[in-house]
């Protein structure tokens, strides 16, 4: 059995649905009796698809048991219209599970020559800056407010197909088919979540960058650096992250990055510390060239912990060393400062460097 509708399209006021949802994408979602294709079959295929203004919704449903080759067949036929197939764990189990059903029938099917968008696989990035309690597809729409009126999962209409199978009634069918036609068309509403992914894609531009002061909880002065950034793709709601090195909050449009300036001396290591001897007295080492005027007994060959120079001004903090010269407070520090120089703040490419290091500092993509 075929059942289709026509919904209007609604893009969540976002450019990044209309971009992914175009007309050669196609969204799919699987009802299963089970987990392990080997001892269980699909009784649903849900597609959505667009056609101008409209969302269209397919759903291939298996009145009994003998009808799983009929609606594998119409599935694999509607699929030859689109090179882009987008799924919510499709990659991890509608895709394994349908290849072992094709197999069971001797149905070809090329899934290899297909672009694959999985919106469950791609947010995995996401996790520490979203902070949900799950990332199934029903938390992420409680997230994004999207409703539904579905309220069973997967799982639960294992049963309800069961004895559907035995007797036939309006009811478990329309309970069936919601399910499987809220997770298709909320597949299309979670798109823009994968907005948060582009800001680690540098889709940026760089608005200001400017010193704030503020005050500590004990009254103390101190400074931050900010970074405003304009998205280049909206969001679909504001969030914000932070640790000891940085704060990154995330509006609609717009991302800013905050961190602390440290005003202070700091140490600039020398790598070769073999050609250096270190001043007590000065607290500093010098090259081995300039040491020779030195009287011995006010010097003393460097260690790798005591082969610096001081340097007065202020820095910030980075965890990987991406500004040069770099400095520390103890050669074993885990990470490094720079200098909060003009140049660095006057420049939009040292700018965008530091906002790409700070937004991978927390989406985690490899």
């Amino acid at each position: 059995m075929k059942n289709t509708h026509n919904e209007e399209l609604y893009i969540r006021q976002d450019n990044l649905s209309d971009k992914l949802f175009d007309k050669s994408s196609i969204f799919f979602d699987i009802e299963t009796t089970g987990f392990s294709p080997a001892s269980s079959f699909t009784y649903m295929i849900g597609c959505a698809y667009r056609k101008d203004k409209n969302i269209c919704i397919d759903q291939f449903f298996a009145e009994t048991p003998a009808e799983e080759s009929l609606i594998l067949k119409e599935f694999i036929k509607l699929l030859k219209n689109y090179n882009t197939i987008i799924s919510f764990n499709g990659i991890g189990f509608d895709i394994p599970f349908l290849k072992a059903r094709f197999s069971k029938y001797d149905i070809d099917e090329d899934f290899s020559s297909y672009n694959f968008i999985d919106i469950f696989k791609s947010i995995t990035p996401l996790k520490p800056l979203l902070k949900l309690e799950n990332y199934k597809q029903k938390t992420l729409e409680k997230f994004l407010q999207i409703n539904r009126d579905d309220t069973y999962s997967g799982g639960d209409l294992i049963n309800i197909y069961s004895e559907y199978i035995k007797n036939p009634d309006p009811g478990s069918l329309s309970c069936l088919m919601l399910h499987n036609y809220e997770d298709v068309l909320g597949m299309t509403e979670l798109l823009p979540i994968l907005s948060y992914l582009k800001l680690a894609d540098k889709k940026y531009t760089i608005v200001d960058s400017r010193l704030s002061d503020y005050k500590t909880y004990d009254g103390k002065n101190e400074e931050e650096f900010f970074i405003t950034l304009a998205n280049d793709y909206v969001v679909p709601k504001p969030v914000s992250i932070r640790d000891d090195s940085f704060c990154l909050s995330i509006s609609k449009e717009k991302t800013v990055i905050r961190t602390k300036v440290i005003n202070d001396s700091l140490k600039y290591f020398y790598t070769d510390y073999k050609n250096y001897y270190y001043l007590p007295k000065e607290d500093m080492a010098i090259h081995k060239s300039v040491a020779t005027y030195v009287d011995r007994d006010h010097k003393e060959k460097c260690k790798a912990s005591n082969c610096y120079i001081k340097k007065e001004g202020k820095f910030i903090i980075q965890h990987e060393n991406i500004m040069q010269p770099l400095f520390k407070n103890d050669i074993k520090d885990k990470y490094s400062f720079f200098q909060l120089t003009s140049d660095f703040c006057s420049s939009d490419e040292m700018l965008l460097r530091y906002a790409d290091h700070v937004i991978r500092h927390f989406i985690h993509i490899k």
